[in-house]
């Protein structure tokens, strides 16, 4: 099995986890690649680290990708894979981990499953992105959301929305959230929207801090398309994909659609959505003692 290791940054904190991680795989006699600008980081910071090959996004050969890091990290490589169709696994030294839900404290008994092939692969859909006046910056797919925000920390901006062609409302908020199953653990999720499993064939669409107390988060299929206009004072205005922003034009219009593939994540065997509701936001837990 060959299996591809990402991470952000090398720092003291993935450091055990990584280390422990290739020499379990090594011995169980797997193939371990390390992204390619993540070794350069080690190979300045650390004399000591196993020999490794090395993998970037323009030569993605690999049965799995593993992400050691927080929920961050597991998006930075999501923007790696792409649409290559290999499979994440997250494991999580960061803090809350929704989609990075494997402890770093349980790599061996994480990775025996997985060589042992006793997990599932989570299908999760993902939006891309385009803009009426030509291509974004950045790259125009997202597995959590994508983000409408105001720039300035004052006024709010007006967010005219239209659903299949049809105008839906005009959101005057600091922002306006479009979200898939995914992202509704994420940033919707702190701005009161609804959560949904990975699953559902949904899109979420949840205000910023609304100006009108009856605009409520809305659920629609993940057929639609969504289109969004901008009006702001400041005459510009962000836009975010999973925490990846860049400036916009006032007059640039936004298409917002499910994107033609989806991403692969591990589910382990002891893991499900229900598990990690339960254990990230203590549900059914009595904190009154």
């Amino acid at each position: 099995m060959k299996i591809a290791i990402f991470s952000t940054n090398y720092r003291t904190e993935i450091d055990i986890p990584l280390r422990k991680t290739i020499n379990f795989l090594r011995k169980n006699d797997a193939t371990v690649l390390i992204e390619r600008n993540l070794y350069a980081q080690i190979a300045q910071q650390t004399q000591d680290f196993p020999v490794c090959d090395t993998i970037d996004r323009h030569d993605l050969d690999a049965d799995l990708a593993v992400s050691i890091g927080g929920d961050g990290t597991l998006l930075h490589t999501a923007t790696i894979i792409g649409n290559s169709n290999i499979p994440i696994l997250g494991i999580n030294t960061g803090r809350l981990g929704f989609l990075a839900d494997a402890a770093d404290d349980e790599i061996e008994r994480i990775f025996d499953e997985i060589l042992s092939h006793k997990y599932r692969l989570r299908e999760r859909s993902m939006l891309t992105i385009s803009l009426s006046d030509g291509a974004i910056d950045t790259y125009p797919f997202a597995l959590n959301e994508v983000a409408v925000l105001k720039q300035d920390l004052s006024s709010m901006i007006s967010i005219h929305a239209t659903i299949d062609g049809e105008y839906l409302n005009t959101y005057m908020a600091d922002g306006l959230i479009v979200a898939t199953p995914t992202g509704s653990t994420a940033y919707a999720m702190s701005v009161g929207g609804p959560l949904l499993m990975p699953q559902v064939r949904d899109l979420l669409i949840a205000p910023v801090a609304s100006h009108s107390l009856n605009v409520r988060p809305l659920v629609i299929p993940d057929s639609c398309n969504i289109e969004l206009e901008v009006e702001s004072r400041s005459k510009s205005y962000l836009i975010s994909l999973d925490g990846r922003s860049q400036l916009m034009n006032r007059h640039t219009k936004i298409h917002i659609a499910k994107a033609d593939f989806t991403l692969k994540t591990v589910e382990l065997e002891h893991h499900s959505f229900f598990n990690t509701l339960k254990n990230k936001l203590l549900w059914g837990i009595d904190k009154r003692n």
